[in-house]
């Protein structure tokens, strides 16, 4: 479990694709290397992934290697991203930890596309598009994860075409910054975690709603 408050972010170095997975290699820092064990959970762009070799010895110094499952690459952008490509970094929550942020699971539902990442007014204004079966979870003032940050929605466009809507979000030059968010532009893809909550409570709902019908 994550909360989408990103401190640290990676480079990818390497991504070997075989028959059945994908071998990707993420350059981080030397804290962060440190404070994690083979076996850990790490978020990359806001995807859950298991960290199975650490790497210092070879031409890339402090490494983390993941193997990623085709079921992953279909979801996510991470089989997309390239080489020296910035990620956001989000090691798991702590109990001992202060909730900031929202619950994030690190389990992405969909790929977005940016239509506009741009400075208004001292603030950067973010607008990606997002395929209606997803963008019911969203909620104006809700909390949504873009490549693993935590955001709040500020409005929902529900018709940009037959299939998708958009949501436009406000982010403060701090989170612009300190994530990849700064290197995005215009048709990048960003991985999309909706609120959980939403999901469980639809889930939940849809036997009394189909009886009642």
């Amino acid at each position: 479990m994550f909360t989408g408050i990103i401190k640290s972010s990676g480079t990818i170095q390497e991504s070997n694709k075989s028959d059945s997975k994908l071998e990707l290699w993420v350059g981080v820092n030397t804290d962060i290397w440190n404070r994690t064990d083979i076996g850990d959970s790490i978020a990359v762009n806001g995807v859950c992934l298991t960290l199975v070799k650490k790497d210092s010895k070879n031409k890339i110094p402090f490494s983390f290697i993941f193997d990623v499952v085709d079921e992953t690459l279909d979801k996510t952008n991470l089989g997309s991203i390239g080489f020296h490509e910035s990620v956001n970094i989000e090691t798991p929550l702590k109990l001992s930890d202060g909730l900031d942020g929202h619950i994030v699971q690190g389990h992405v539902d969909t790929v977005g596309q940016i239509l506009q990442n741009e400075l208004i007014n001292d603030n950067w204004l973010l607008e990606v598009k997002i395929d209606k079966k997803w963008l019911k979870y969203c909620i104006n003032k809700g909390s949504i994860a873009i490549d693993g940050i935590s955001l709040t929605i500020a409005k929902i466009n529900n018709h940009y075409d037959d299939k998708c809507g958009s949501i436009s979000i406000s982010i403060i030059p701090h989170t612009h910054e300190n994530t990849n968010l700064k290197f995005k532009t215009k048709n990048d893809t960003v991985n999309i975690e909706t609120d959980f909550f939403g999901k469980y409570i639809e889930k939940f709902l849809k036997p009394r709603m189909d009886v009642n019908e």
